[in-house]
Order: structure tokens, then sequence, then C-alpha cells
């Protein structure tokens, strides 16, 4: 029934390459199917204004798509000056989510910027940033803590995403882009490792759900995340 021919509950095939560029404290290329995003982290000894002197870190997010990681070219968001108002979206979401699972006392007064760069878009292109830059993240962490620049672990829990669904009338899992353009429902599922929400965006697209159906795909969102967060504590160990 799926165009890709998976299961309901089925995810894409991910893959996760770390250590994928050379300088930043921490990267990873993450695969969810066709859709690629690079992930990097960066560290740095200063803070946003209106939290210096706190004691507290932060974190936040930036996001962009390469001209040709759709099927037709699209223009550089700096040709044009500005970012576009979906781009400010995604980033701002990626940079909440990833604070949600950190201790900021724990991580000082620095900043750790991850950028989320999207070479080839098939779906679910927000998701799969915050899942790989969960991982940059939390490599870049390992590097302060090595160098015993944090006393202890400020991430308290893996942050993961997944989209979920309702296409030709069933609730199904990891949305890619020929059902992502055709469901009558879909939504971004974000948890902890540990089950937690962070923050879920649903819509109906043309058409109506049910609490029932709603509950359908909270159960597929944590089966989703679940498979996810064991994929990253596994290549960042």
């Amino acid at each position: 029934m799926r165009p890709s021919g998976r299961k309901l509950d089925e995810m894409r095939a991910v893959s996760v390459e770390t250590g994928f560029t050379k300088h930043a404290e921490g990267s990873a290329l993450i695969k969810m199917g066709d859709t690629h995003v690079l992930c990097t982290a960066t560290i740095e000894d200063r803070v946003p204004p209106f939290i210096k002197g706190s004691g507290l870190g932060w974190v936040t997010a930036e996001y962009g798509m390469l001209p040709r990681a759709t099927n037709t070219r699209m223009r550089r968001e700096a040709a044009s000056g500005k970012q576009g108002g979906r781009t400010v979206e995604i980033q701002r979401l990626i940079g909440r989510a990833l604070r949600a699972g950190v201790d900021r006392s724990a991580l000082g007064e620095r900043q750790i910027t991850v950028d989320c760069d999207v070479l080839q878009a098939d779906g679910g292109t927000r998701c799969a940033s915050i899942t790989g830059g969960w991982i940059a993240l939390r490599l870049a962490v390992n590097k302060l803590m090595k160098a015993g620049d944090v006393v202890s672990d400020p991430l308290v829990d893996p942050v993961a995403a997944i989209s979920c669904g309702i296409y030709a009338g069933q609730p199904v899992l990891d949305l890619d882009y020929p059902e992502d353009s055709e469901a009558g429902v879909d939504g971004n599922f974000i948890m902890t490792g540990s089950g937690k929400l962070i923050e879920i965006q649903m819509s109906a697209e043309g058409s109506t759900y049910t609490r029932d159906q709603m509950n359908q795909l909270m159960d597929l969102a944590e089966k989703g995340v679940g498979e996810l967060a064991e994929i990253q504590k596994s290549v960042t160990a």
C-alpha cells in the first residue's frame, strides 16, 4: 500500500556517519532513506547577551537546504538577502527541541550551535535534523567532558524526532515525500529517548482526524523515536 513497500510501522533505513567533517567539535551525516542531512556542532565560550552572567549555557541551531536538495533548484537564501519563513521556523524548532534535553547549568556559560544542512530532501528534513543534531551535540559535549571543561554530563536524555501521518486512510510511520505530499494528516513528533514529549506539530491536510487516530500516531511515534534513540546511543558510545 505504501509507495515504498514498507509496513505501516516501518521506518526508512537509517544510517549515521559520525566525524564527517574535520573541524567541527561534533559532526554527523544522517541518512533517513533519501533524506540526507549534515549536522555539525560548534562550541563557543560565549552566550547570548540575555543570559550573560547567569552561569547557564545555551544551545541554538541553524538550518538550510542546498539549492539542489530537491528535484528543482531553489535559489540560495543568501542571494535574496534574508531567510524564508519556513527556514526560520524550522531552525527555531530544532534549537528548542535540543535544549529540552540539556541541563544548561551543567553546560556552563558557553554556547553550542548546531548547523543542519540538508544535502538531499525526500521528506522529514526537520526530523532528521533534530535526530542528527543531537548526535553532533552529543559528540561535542563528549569532547568537553574529556577535556574536563564540564564536570557532569549536561545531556540528560537523547532527543529525536519522527514524522507520522494518515496516508490512504491508514496511520503510517516516517513519511517520505510521496506520502507527505498526499497525506490527509501529517505531523512531526519530537520526544526524548525516555518517551517524554517535547513538541507535536499536527495538521489536517484536506482531511480531519479522530482522537483514536491521534493515539495511533502517538504509538507509532513512540516506536520510531525509541528506535532512533537506540541508534543515537550506539553511534555515540
